[in-house]
């Protein structure tokens, strides 16, 4: 079966299932079109198959131009489950969120994998890329996978290769960032270097699942715990009446030993907030208590509250309350220059303002009618900026600093600015930092 499947993955005769056409599926749906692969994507919601089936794209950063190349060429999106059997790869992109105890929420990863099972046969690779804790390949998609008598590394081969992507960032493609990819056996990770091998420019080999998952979490809390110090170093500087993005651009001229990282509102997307407490989480297993990671979750949760009291500061300020002031928050993508609303602290900035009484709008280039979310309801489109609509708001609150924004502008014609990303270099009198 490996030899078999080896040779189809070759000569690019092999069909790749994708299941769960986001953010990340879609990328890595069109990087195999592009290479002469069949793909065949899967995806619970009509509506993304529709679309694409019609040859359009639902996210901003790959057009709809993209989408019909890769119909033209053979590419089919489907809610039909039972055509698992005609893939022989299935790469499983499916969110994996936090439960309200914020505890990790696998209903989605265990889910797809339920529906997939029935039809799984010899001769399929089945890889999964969610985020996850360290143990959910082997501990949940293992016994599923053999549930119908398969053995896994003989006829059908399992492995977890973490998505890496960065939607927006012009930088790197899913070709050129490295895969990492561990192997439930030997012959999975062989399968697994070959599934990726011919679409990505390097694949980097782990020992197993578990170091694939573990590596994947810690590139996130890496950069969660970092942003929390420099949240924490935001707030003791401010107190001291210090600009912490002074401080970080003088410290960044040293050339080693110092990495930046920026302050602002909060975390957001679908890694950075998340990840760490799937670690978290799992480390209880093990009577381990993760501190350190835990309180810079803390911090970084807190920085919306932070942003709503300078709000408040600032408008006290002023003789205003947040109560039945109109406040214009801009940018609700969780960061510049893309659509992507995914854990977006600027959401939870407006719905603190909402309950203390504030009259809520926002404006984003990017975000034109704020989508239906499963936690989040407001019935709000985006307002156009002009001299007039900005001047008849008490705040502006510069949540996401999009390239889109005219910040002269803004500055100019505001009454009151609340800056949360450090856009705004010098001291001017309708400027407040967050």
């Amino acid at each position: 079966m490996k030899q078999k499947l080896l040779e189809k993955l070759a000569s690019k005769d092999a069909v790749i299932g994708i299941v769960g056409l986001g953010y990340v599926g879609l990328p890595l749906m069109l990087r195999y079109n592009e290479v002469g692969f069949r793909v065949l994507g899967f995806d619970i919601d009509q509506g993304k198959v529709d679309a694409l089936s019609r040859g359009e794209s639902y996210i901003e950063h790959i057009s709809s131009t993209a989408i019909a190349g890769a119909r033209a060429s053979g590419f089919e999106a489907t809610t039909d489950f039972s055509r698992a059997g005609e893939a022989d790869a299935l790469i499983i992109c499916v969110p994996t969120p936090l439960n309200k105890y914020r505890e990790p929420d696998l209903s989605f990863v265990l889910d797809t994998t339920d529906s997939l099972v029935p039809y799984l046969r010899a001769g399929q690779v089945v890889s999964l890329e969610s985020t996850t804790y360290p143990g959910t390949t082997d501990e949940e998609l293992l016994p599923r996978v053999e549930s119908g008598g398969l053995k896994t590394g003989r006829d059908v081969f399992l492995v977890y290769s973490p998505e890496r992507e960065d939607p927006g960032n012009p930088d790197f493609t899913t070709r050129s960032i490295p895969k990492v990819c561990g192997g439930t056996t030997e012959n999975c990770q062989e399968v697994g270097l070959a599934l990726y091998g011919g679409v990505i420019d390097k694949v980097v080999p782990v020992s197993s699942t578990r170091a694939a998952e573990m590596t994947k979490l810690l590139e996130n809390i890496h950069r969660a715990v970092n942003i929390g110090l420099v949240n924490e170093m935001k707030i003791v500087a401010d107190k001291m009446s210090i600009d912490i993005h002074e401080v970080i651009r003088a410290a960044a001229t040293k050339p080693f030993g110092f990495v930046p990282y920026h302050p602002g509102p909060g975390l957001g997307g679908h890694c950075i907030p998340i990840d760490p407490f799937y670690l978290t989480w799992k480390a209880r297993e093990y009577g381990l208590h993760t501190r350190f990671i835990e309180l810079a979750g803390e911090v970084n949760s807190a920085m919306p509250d932070w942003v709503v009291g300078k709000v408040a500061h600032a408008l006290n300020e002023r003789k205003k309350s947040i109560n039945g002031s109109k406040v214009l928050v801009l940018g609700i993508a969780y960061k510049k220059n893309v659509d992507d609303m995914r854990e977006s602290p600027s959401v939870h900035i407006m719905e603190r303002l909402r309950a203390l009484g504030a009259e809520v709008s926002y404006s984003d280039p990017h975000v034109p009618q704020f989508p239906k979310m499963r936690e989040h309801h407001f019935e709000l489109s985006s307002v156009v900026l002009t001299a007039e609509s900005l001047a008849g708001y008490d705040c502006v609150v510069l949540a996401t600093d999009h390239d889109r924004f005219d910040y002269g502008a803004i500055q100019a014609h505001a009454q009151l600015v609340v800056d949360s990303r450090g856009k705004y270099l010098n001291v001017l009198p309708n400027v407040v930092k967050a």
